[in-house]
Order: C-alpha cells, then sequence, then structure tokens
C-alpha cells in the first residue's frame, strides 16, 4: 500500500474544470514532484490532498484511510519560509507541537535536538530577520517536518532562491529527506529540479488532458552531481520536455 494515493480527482469551479481524473501515488520514503506550467492546477491539487479543498470527484487516501476535507493530516509549506519575525528560531520550530498542545519544556527539548542534529544550534536563539534567505528556508522546512513527518506537501519551496543557494538546499534536502525517513510531494515549474530530486516525476499539463503522465527517474550508480552532467539526465528532460509539449 502507498503512503499516498490521489484517486480520479476532478475538481469544477463553477463551470470551469480544473482537475481531470488525476491518479497518483507517493510510496514511503519516495520524493515525487508534478511539474506542469502556471495555471494548470497543481496548487489547486496540494489543497485537496491537504484537506483544504473539496474536489468534485474522487478521492485522497493517507496510509490507507481517506483524508477529504480532513486538514491537518499531511504537512504543507508554500514558498515564503512564513517565520514569524516575532518568534525566535526555537520557538518557530516549535510552534507546530505547541499547537498540538505538547507541553512546552517537552516541545523545545525535542526542537532543540532536531536544531543541534543538523547543526543548527546556533541560530536557535536569532530571530528570522537575522538570518538569510537559504538558512530561512531550510529552518522552515525543519518546522514542517515538526508539523507532521507522515507526509511533507511542498509547494515551489525554492523558487525564491538564487540559483547557488538552491543548489545547496535541493542537495541539503536530499540529505535531510533520508535522514529522518520524509516522504515528499513537491511542486516545481524547474524541470531540472524535479529530475535531481525526484524518484518520479508527474507531468500536469491542464484540464483538457485525462489524467497524469510519469516519468520514473533512476539515480542509482551515479553521484548527484555527476547525474546532472550525465546523459541519463539529458535524456529523462527530453522525455518531460516533449511530454509537455505533446497535444
Amino acid at each position: 500500500m502507498s503512503k499516498l494515493e490521489v484517486k480520479h480527482i476532478s475538481k469544477n469551479f463553477e463551470y470551469k474544470k480544473i482537475l481531470n481524473n488525476l491518479n497518483l501515488y507517493v510510496d514511503t520514503g519516495e520524493i515525487v514532484s508534478i511539474v506542469g506550467p502556471s495555471g494548470v492546477g497543481k496548487s489547486t491539487l496540494f489543497n485537496i490532498i491537504a484537506g483544504l479543498l473539496e474536489p468534485s470527484l474522487g478521492n485522497v487516501f493517507l496510509d490507507g484511510k481517506s483524508i477529504i476535507n480532513n486538514p491537518g493530516r499531511v504537512s504543507y509549506m508554500l514558498q515564503k519560509d512564513l517565520l514569524l519575525p516575532y518568534k525566535t528560531i526555537e520557538q518557530n520550530v516549535a510552534l507546530p507541537l505547541l499547537l498540538k498542545g505538547i507541553n512546552k519544556k517537552v516541545a523545545m527539548s525535542k526542537v532543540n535536538e532536531l536544531l543541534n542534529e543538523f547543526g543548527f544550534e546556533f541560530v536557535a536563539k536569532a530571530y528570522p530577520n537575522e538570518l538569510s534567505g537559504g538558512m530561512r528556508q531550510r529552518i522552515a522546512l525543519l518546522r514542517t517536518y515538526m508539523f507532521s513527518n507522515n507526509l511533507i506537501l511542498l509547494d515551489e519551496p525554492f523558487s525564491a532562491l538564487d540559483t547557488f543557494t538552491k543548489s545547496e538546499i535541493q542537495s541539503w534536502y536530499l540529505k535531510i529527506h533520508k535522514d529522518l525517513d520524509l516522504t515528499t510531494l513537491f511542486i516545481t515549474h524547474d524541470i531540472d529540479e524535479a529530475i535531481k530530486l525526484s524518484n518520479r516525476v508527474y507531468i500536469l499539463k491542464g484540464s483538457q488532458y485525462d489524467g497524469l503522465d510519469s516519468v520514473r527517474i533512476n539515480k542509482s550508480g551515479y553521484d548527484i552531481d555527476d547525474f546532472l552532467v550525465s546523459n541519463d539526465f539529458l535524456s529523462y528532460k527530453k522525455e518531460i520536455l516533449n511530454t509537455l509539449q505533446s497535444n
């Protein structure tokens, strides 16, 4: 059984169809991405998976149980880090635990253990405006993990970063994904990013198309830096681009 299963999801707003019979799955431990042009319904799909929006048809299952109209079952991080400026980093990361009713002392202990594990103890007492954009994104990702480690939804999480910082954080996320045993579904417009991070890439072309195309990414035998300049990487990119452009 997959960690997440999206089955026959369609969504209409008044008389306009946004999503049309979408099926996808994410297995435990996978990173799966969704790519597609702006306006094809990627964020709408995420809002349905997060339980924030009801589909017109279909269902979403997390660990075999429906989570339609059931928010709070998965973590959801948007493009902006949304760190609270008046709280310290440790207080920001602890917020999901406190909202769950966990004792403050226990919550802060868990947070500081996590910050120490990833070498961020030196920013625990700092405020968000004292950190770089890249560091703020790292902290926001850890806060997202504290909300729920079941499944993490990331909506263009690295799009606001410069190219060098983005590359660093992508590599860092691959590491923490493995270290923390995460399962991730993310949206990106960046095909290179999708191929670099993902086990599989789904291609969403719009409601005039039925369902989703997908490409499985095999990086076995490659160091990640070597993979990025390999013929295999270019072949995956061509396949995705051709699928996006096909009628």
